[in-house]
């Protein structure tokens, strides 16, 4: 794939959900990307898709729009079980892909969808809009330079209320459920701090009727001594935020999507041991996530990876990992080890 230095990444979106039309919506202000086609099995359900959002060009199958010589990359929100097969599909019509949270439904999955990648000589990232916020990228720059000292705690949580039974989170047969859902974002966030996964976690869930978890906290642990607690759930008011303490400081900070006044991206930082530790509120610029990521991914498409400030294979697979021993862990009730 050839793309000139003054033509806009061309991508196209699998599906018509609500997430695909704030995608569309995000980055429309970019003059990086372009989102030039939208497909559909539903053709009347893409017509409408494309007539609200001004997509140009409407398929009626996702075969369809892969086959589109003029589209350089795939954005895929399709149901959780379908990221792998949809992702591995468009890197064989030679397509990058950004790919929306879990990558796939489990480790082997993300792991055949890199190899497809690699195969095929295209990109495939995982979408996580928050990594692209100058806060993450600030929180990232402040424990790099060692702020807080040796990081020994971790607390992550992500929450809002779903009371829809014909949601598709709800439907085990989809990949549905709080930890895949909601729980791929702590998770994903304590692999960015530790940089490396747990070797071991323990998971608790509380079940909905349908069979998917509703509510899942797990403990994870790492081999440095670092641990680290997550919560994920579909019963509580929507929360967002993530607590990290060193032996040397603390920081308490959001994890949102798209930052802005009504959601300020504020780092609070206690650099010390004791009650008169020494405290900054850093607030960095605000702006939309999907923006940030999209811009992102450009730069990854033309100039690889050093470019990209969202997750890499390595860590899409981690978190893969860690989700898939979760999901055990909470089924059984005992501790289980992650996979390598």
């Amino acid at each position: 794939m050839n793309l000139s230095s003054d033509s806009p990444l061309r991508i196209g979106v699998l599906g018509a959900a609500k997430i695909a039309r704030l995608f569309v919506e995000g980055v429309r202000p970019s003059r990086k990307v372009v989102v030039a086609a939208v497909a559909s099995r539903d053709v009347n359900r893409a017509a409408a898709f494309a007539r609200d959002t001004g997509v140009t060009r409407v398929y009626p199958a996702y075969d369809a729009l892969l086959a589109d010589s003029e589209i350089d990359a795939i954005y895929v929100p399709l149901p959780n079980n379908l990221h792998a097969a949809w992702s591995i599909s468009a890197a064989n019509a030679g397509k990058h892909v950004l790919c929306e949270k879990p990558l796939a439904a489990t480790a082997a999955e993300a792991r055949a969808v890199f190899e497809a990648a690699r195969g095929k000589g295209v990109y495939i990232v995982e979408a996580y809009p928050y990594r692209a916020q100058p806060q993450t990228l600030k929180m990232r720059e402040l424990l790099a330079a060692n702020a807080i000292g040796n990081l020994q705690l971790i607390q992550a949580s992500f929450g809002f209320p779903l009371t829809d039974v014909a949601n598709i989170r709800m439907d085990p047969t989809l990949a549905g459920g709080a930890l895949m859902d909601a729980g791929s974002y702590p998770v994903s966030l304590v692999r960015t701090i530790a940089g490396t996964r747990p070797t071991r976690v323990h998971a608790v869930s509380r079940w909905a009727e349908s069979g998917v978890d509703q509510t899942t906290l797990a403990t994870l642990e790492f081999s440095s001594g670092l641990l680290a607690q997550i919560s994920c759930t579909f019963a509580t008011a929507r929360h967002r935020h993530a607590f990290i303490a060193g032996d040397a400081g603390s920081i308490s900070t959001t994890y949102f999507n798209d930052t802005s006044p009504a959601f300020p991206p504020i780092l609070d930082v206690k650099r010390g041991t004791g009650w008169d530790a020494q405290r900054e509120i850093i607030e960095t610029a605000s702006g939309n996530g999907f923006l940030f990521e999209v811009e992102s991914f450009d730069d990854l498409v033309r100039n690889g990876w050093r470019q990209w400030v969202g997750a890499t294979p390595d860590e899409s697979i981690d978190i893969a990992l860690t989700l898939d021993a979760l999901a055990v862990s909470a089924r059984t009730g005992a501790p289980a080890s992650v996979g390598v």
